[in-house]
């Protein structure tokens, strides 16, 4: 949590250490560019990137109040249907913008759904964390060939599709749905 000293607000500000790798600046990168593209009011807020002094990558978000979905069903247990289809569609709001713009998450879980309050006072699903997200203008086929290699597996298995399991570079909005239909399903069942 940071405070923005001209704009007096409070934002969160993500980094990482200098001795992160150059494929895990790469993935960081991608990360706030595919955040930063979506206008939805389900997805985190990217405001601004750069570096840090020590040349360390940093992006500045909004910050957000609550606990992911994930911290939520330990502490509260499975939800009542009407919740818990409710917060899928927010979840299914915010990945059809961004599918309709190229972008597969990847890794769709609870712990990647942050339950937040509205400035109406009902409860909002905000994604986040597009760190291995696939797009389709991510800057020339060879970057993303290589931040993407067939034989990696990129996401959390509980939440993924087998043909993600498979090969995670060949994967299409399909890989996001079928998470979205594992996360309903635990929802509604712990």
């Amino acid at each position: 949590a940071a405070k923005h000293i001209q704009l007096e607000q409070r934002v969160a500000i993500k980094f990482l250490t200098g001795r992160a790798t150059p494929e895990v600046r790469a993935r960081f990168r991608r990360e706030a560019q595919s955040a930063s593209r979506l206008r939805n009011e389900h997805v985190a807020k990217v405001t601004d990137v750069g570096e840090l002094e020590d040349r360390s990558p940093h992006m500045v978000m909004e910050y957000l109040s609550g606990n992911d979905l994930q911290q939520v069903l330990r502490a509260e247990g499975p939800m009542p249907v009407s919740e818990a289809v409710g917060f899928i569609l927010q979840v299914c709001e915010a990945m059809a913008e961004a599918h309709s713009l190229g972008i597969i998450h990847r890794d769709l879980k609870p712990a990647n759904l942050f339950l937040t309050t509205s400035s109406d006072g009902s409860k909002m699903v905000k994604v986040l964390d597009f760190g291995i997200s696939k797009g389709a203008n991510e800057g020339g086929e060879a970057e993303g060939m290589a931040l993407t290699r067939t034989e990696a597996v990129l996401g959390s298995p509980l939440y993924m599709s087998i043909e993600q399991v498979r090969s995670s570079r060949d994967v299409d909005a399909r890989a996001d749905i079928y998470s979205i239909g594992a996360i309903l399903y635990q929802l509604l069942t712990g």
